[in-house]
């Protein structure tokens, strides 16, 4: 709250709430307004907090943050859902509301003051902050949050599918806009509102400094306008950005903003290399460094800097505390090739895991063996109470299996188990109509059984490589096709692949992105992660009950069943994963003492060392 007359109305309305029942699910109370939003449980911060616990709210503002990335961009349109948008457009842009790093799935306001839940979840009322500015001024409106909705349902599919369930978004009061919804009990909704991106309508409806009409459906390398800590400053197309802190920042003592932003320049490089951007890191040419390859943690930190403690090497759990994934090789169902489950579920016998493991993994990853991989809710064991309710409910469209086989990967690791592995996947092959002559696998067609793996890049190149040599000895042509990432981006969102390696990101409150992900009405959408092209009556009833699920128990339950049926399915041959972010560090910046239990924080709650940097060497704070 960024006023006291405002800040006393929320406290009464608050106090006005106590006596009224709330959802057992979401305890939030509904039509009355609040500061936050949670999707389960009392939100830690009450409506008079003024800062996260975990910031330092001395913490002193200075020097810059050099960033590396891959790929390039194309535009600065942070909507579209074509070309290769720019890093780095969140400290432009600003959402209804924000999530704290201490807590899962509650979210406070930011542009909006309040937000105010119908009884039956039918709607939300957002009520923006009368101080939330433009970076020119101009206040930011409830018309604007309108506009926003209203351009990017229109121009970007993704979100068309995402906002699927909100009939409409008008301003119902000064200063008020209201969603409306076309179902009830939808508690998520309230929440992926609060996350929407709010964009100026009088900018984007405006001219340029040529007098050309801007256009929010195209693609812009025009310095966009924004509300919140940072403006752009520089850039080189495709190669590097600077933004810059604004003076004037009109939530620079919000509650959400306090002690974070701390740097007064941001800056990213861009590689197209992985080898050319970690030597450029070992270069001091940026300060900070996500591992993705075992071996290379394990053996590549041996140059001077990490001898003389100027380059430190952290590993930073909180990452992955609040999310769960899957990752692997996804087979394209549009196909027809992969249409038979025996046939998926035959590759994955291949996969040889434990030898990997063994001789480039250095044994720090686990195999993945659930959607919801890291969850406290994948599913373990076989089915029972609630969630055998529901399965029994979709017996007749799922695999008999589901109800008496734990899901388990094959293991591998050595010869012999190898080739029993091997056996049973020409067997599976077999039972789908295929043959082994001579040496190539045939399908009931005469044709034989080949397929291309689409990579982003060169780091999964090995990996791959064991699937295609172990699929060799049972006649199987798979080939690895490694491209950009723009190509590699265009191709996955027109689903122009037979097998991509990608995966799911799953958060602690799954819900109506599983659509996204698996729903029938977004398995030709093009833009969408249905990567696999689910397209499944017994999927799609799961994912409609787990959007609805009126407590965590039912949440839960669904959730777990919903992770065998697509286990059962065999969409996917896992690969692993490492709970903790490995990262390496130019030793110039400090943090608070303790981070908070889900985020490293890095760079937003971390600050820029005077004393350090000087130790440190290489650049200045400016």
């Amino acid at each position: 709250m960024t006023s006291n007359s405002r800040l006393a109305s929320l406290m009464i309305t608050g106090l006005m709430a106590m006596g009224l029942a709330s959802p057992v699910f979401a305890q939030t109370p509904t039509d009355v307004w609040t500061n936050s939003f949670a999707m389960d449980g009392q939100p830690k911060y009450g409506l008079d907090y003024t800062h996260f616990d975990y910031v330092n709210v001395d913490a002193p503002k200075g020097g810059t943050v050099r960033l590396g990335d891959m790929g390039g961009f194309d535009t600065f349109n942070p909507i579209l859902p074509k070309g290769e948008t720019a890093g780095g457009l969140g400290l432009i842009y600003e959402t209804l509301m924000t999530p704290s790093s201490d807590e899962l799935n509650t979210y406070y306001v930011r542009l909006a003051e309040a937000l105010k839940i119908a009884p039956d979840y039918s709607a939300v009322t957002f009520r923006m902050d009368a101080d939330a500015r433009w970076h020119d001024g101009q206040p930011v409106t409830a018309e604007d949050v309108v506009w926003s909705f209203e351009k990017v349902i229109e121009v970007n599919p993704d979100y068309a599918q995402y906002y699927a369930n909100i009939t409409s978004a008008e301003v119902t009061a000064p200063g008020e806009v209201t969603f409306t919804f076309d179902q009830t009990g939808n508690r998520e909704l309230p929440l992926i509102l609060g996350q929407l991106l709010v964009l100026p309508q009088h900018w984007w409806e405006g001219t340029n400094a040529q007098g050309k009409q801007r256009s929010i459906a195209e693609s812009t390398l025009e310095p966009p306008l924004g509300s919140g800590p940072y403006r752009l400053a520089s850039f080189e197309p495709g190669q590097s950005i600077t933004y810059e802190r604004v003076p004037d920042y009109w939530g620079a003592d919000h509650p959400t903003r306090v002690g974070q932003n701390n740097f007064d320049k941001y800056q990213i490089e861009y590689f197209l290399d992985l080898t050319v951007q970690f030597e450029a890191f070992k270069a001091d040419q940026f300060d900070w460094w996500s591992e993705n390859q075992a071996r290379r943690w394990a053996t590549a930190y041996d140059f001077p800097a990490v001898k003389e403690g100027r380059v430190v090497q952290e590993l930073f759990p909180q990452d992955y505390n609040g999310s769960g994934l899957m990752v692997g090789f996804i087979m394209n169902l549009r196909r027809d090739k992969f249409a038979d489950p025996l046939v998926r579920e035959a590759l994955n016998y291949a996969f040889d895991f434990e030898e990997l493991s063994n001789t480039m993994f250095y044994g720090q990853y686990e195999r993945i063996d659930s959607f919801f991989f890291g969850l406290p809710f994948k599913s373990t064991g076989l089915p029972e109470g609630e969630e055998l309710e529901i399965l029994e409910g979709l017996r007749d469209q799922i695999p008999a299996k589901v109800f008496d086989t734990p899901y388990t990967n094959p293991v591998s690791g050595d010869p012999e188990k190898l080739r029993e592995n091997l056996r049973t996947a020409l067997n599976l092959f077999t039972q789908a109509g295929y043959s082994l002559e001579g040496t190539q696998m045939l399908g009931p067609d005469g044709q034989p059984f080949t397929f291309e793996i689409l990579l982003n890049g060169p780091t999964i190149e090995p990996v791959a490589q064991n699937l295609v040599t172990n699929l060799a000895q049972i006649g199987i042509t798979a080939t690895i096709r490694t491209v950009d990432s723009p190509q590699f981006i265009n191709r996955a969102r027109s689903f122009d692949y037979d097998m991509i390696y990608s995966g799911w990101a799953q958060s602690y409150s799954p819900g109506n992105e599983q659509r996204f992900f698996f729903g029938s009405s977004t398995a030709n959408a093009e833009g969408a992660q249905n990567y696999a092209g689910v397209a499944d009556p017994a999927v799609d009833a799961l994912i409609e009950q787990l959007i609805v699920a009126d407590d965590r128990e039912t949440q839960e339950a669904v959730t777990k069943a919903l992770d065998r049926v697509l286990l059962a399915k065999h969409f996917v041959i896992p690969s692993y994963s490492l709970r903790t972010t490995r990262a390496a560090r130019w030793d110039r910046f400090s943090r608070p003492e303790n981070l908070p239990e889900f985020s490293s924080g890095f760079p937003t709650l971390w600050w820029w060392d005077e004393a350090k940097a000087a130790k440190t060497g290489g650049v200045t704070a400016q």
